[in-house]
């Protein structure tokens, strides 16, 4: 097929393994990645554009994309404050869609987390539900959230936090309900892929322990 896919967040966890399976996907002749520095990777399918986040729809001028695959996010101890942590999981992926859909695209998917709630006395969990809602209201043929739970898999950045939530989980998992188990990376990458290919219209939600089976 000759359909392009717009990848943000390529670097991360979840990103880099979807980058991956969308350059060897026979769904698209194209893959735009957004990033801030140079990736690692050379292939004849990938466009690398590195931008400034802030001013995305300048860098986007020249490029169109049938699916757009919003995998940007950071910690509070990351970002290092509220509003850092604000920019980078609702301003930049609501800016990504409204830029997406003034250039056509037809499908966003946006990698979420367990939890979100826009009314949650959590803030992550609030901004997650913040920027879902937001995204709906951009009106793409379809969107798909999704909601991983701890995600396991090898970061090039450490994270505390999560690492001994990680040593907690191979200990106790088994004690762990199903909705609230802890998900490969990759899982859900290839989910993420998987209901693109799909071309369903509409909006919804994949929950983590529904994303297990991938």
């Amino acid at each position: 097929m000759s359909k392009t896919a717009l990848i943000a967040g390529s670097t991360g966890l979840i990103g880099s393994q979807l980058l991956q399976m969308l350059l060897d996907s026979d769904r698209y002749s194209q893959v735009v990645a957004l990033t801030r520095q140079d990736l690692p990777l050379q292939h004849p399918k990938l466009t690398q554009l590195k931008i400034d986040f802030s001013k995305l729809g300048e860098s986007l001028d020249d490029f169109a994309a049938d699916d757009i695959y919003c995998c940007l996010g950071t910690t509070m101890a990351k970002a290092g404050s509220k509003e850092n942590f604000y920019q980078v999981d609702f301003y930049y992926p609501l800016l990504l869609a409204k830029s997406g859909k003034q250039r056509g695209v037809k499908q966003y998917m946006l990698v979420s987390a367990l939890g979100a709630d826009k009314n949650s006395s959590i803030y992550y969990s609030q901004v997650k539900g913040d920027i879902e809602e937001a995204i709906s209201q951009e009106h793409f043929s379809a969107l798909h959230i999704f909601r991983p739970a701890l995600l396991l898999g090898s970061r090039s950045e450490q994270r505390t936090g999560e690492d001994a939530a990680k040593i907690v989980y191979r200990i106790f998992g088994f004690l762990i309900p199903k909705k609230y188990k802890a998900i490969d990376s990759a899982k859900v990458a290839r989910a993420m892929l998987h209901f693109a290919s799909q071309e369903k219209k509409g909006i919804y939600i994949h929950e983590s322990k529904d994303l297990q089976q991938f």
